[in-house]
């Protein structure tokens, strides 16, 4: 498959693993590059840039396919030393790095310089236009479906993709809601030049973690996920368990503040559920897609599958078009 993202990321298939903060990792990545989509790693789950260098290296040892770094730039009071990260990125030869959160404007000329292309986050159009003119080489527009913050503006993709490739003359990805080669033919007849897709790669058999947990969520339904954070214009989708339900009640308390709910939502507690296998330990972040969702292949078994279920797909669309 040939588009303009295969030729961005130098992969086989148009096809992207979201950076998913303590999934995104060398076992995790290098078994997507090596199916011949793109891997991520993700930098944010690595404490520090040396262990971020350390994680790059071991993916490296992995596969020898095309990888890339996802970057989260969070707008925190106490930011990480992102100008470290992005050395680290930099350095290692990495040449695809993933942003997300704010505008990744002020290291877009020292990746640049590198090689490295960016592809940035977005969840709206007005934003990816706005990165566009920043200089981002592709924008992965994230629709209402999607796991983790997909905006405040609550548009699917069914509108999203479209509006957003008929407004960009760069690269789009698709992303949200997209777990198998029917929603790959969907997007790409939208508009997009690839998919992006976080939830369905969580549930491989190479993610590192728990089985439980990829038991769980593969299990739930396209109404097993749940938006919390709304009253902070921070919206977070993510799985349906006691903790978020939790969150979601503080939430709907009269003043109720971030505070209130800061235990809960701890990234440390979230690791740790992941790890242990504990459904219920703590937050965890999946898309509606979980609803698409019913097995745990490996990702080589998943990428060769969505691949030919999206060429099946769109040759059932120009046999009903009479070509």
């Amino acid at each position: 498959m040939r588009t303009r993202i295969t030729e961005l990321t130098g992969t086989r298939y148009p096809i992207v693993q979201g950076g998913m903060q303590w999934v995104g990792r060398a076992e995790l990545a290098s078994a997507v590059s090596n199916a011949g989509a793109l891997g991520i790693l993700t930098a944010l789950t690595q404490p520090t840039p040396a262990d971020l260098v350390a994680e790059i290296k071991r993916c490296r040892a992995l596969t020898d396919k095309p990888f890339g770094v996802n970057l989260t730039i969070l707008p925190t009071t106490t930011p990480p030393p992102y100008e470290e990260y992005v050395a680290a990125i930099i350095e290692t030869g990495v040449k695809v790095v993933e942003t997300a959160g704010r505008s990744p404007a002020e290291y877009i000329a020292r990746f640049k310089a590198a090689g490295v292309k960016i592809i940035h986050k977005c969840t709206s159009v007005r934003h990816a236009l706005s990165a566009e003119r920043a200089g981002v080489d592709a924008v992965s527009i994230d629709g209402f479906e999607a796991a983790g913050h997909p905006g405040e503006d609550d548009v699917p993709g069914l509108v999203l993709i479209p509006a957003a490739t008929a407004a960009l003359r760069i690269p789009v990805l698709a992303s949200g809601g997209i777990a198998d080669g029917r929603g790959m033919a969907a997007a790409l007849m939208l508009g997009a030049d690839g998919i992006n897709m976080g939830t369905r790669f969580m549930l491989t058999k190479e993610a590192p973690i728990h089985a439980a947990i990829k038991s769980a969520i593969s299990a739930g339904s396209e109404r097993d996920t749940r938006l919390i954070f709304r009253p902070f214009r921070n919206t977070g989708r993510v799985f349906s368990n006691a903790v978020s339900e939790a969150v979601a009640e503080i939430e709907s308390y009269p003043n109720a503040q971030f505070e209130d709910i800061r235990p809960l939502v701890a990234g440390a507690r979230g690791r740790a559920a992941l790890e242990a296998g504990e459904v219920d330990g703590g937050i965890l972040w999946a898309g509606q897609a979980i609803g698409l969702i019913d097995d745990i292949p490996t990702c080589s078994q998943l990428v060769e599958r969505i691949v030919e279920d999206c060429r099946r797909a769109i040759a059932r669309g120009a046999q009903l078009a009479g070509e």
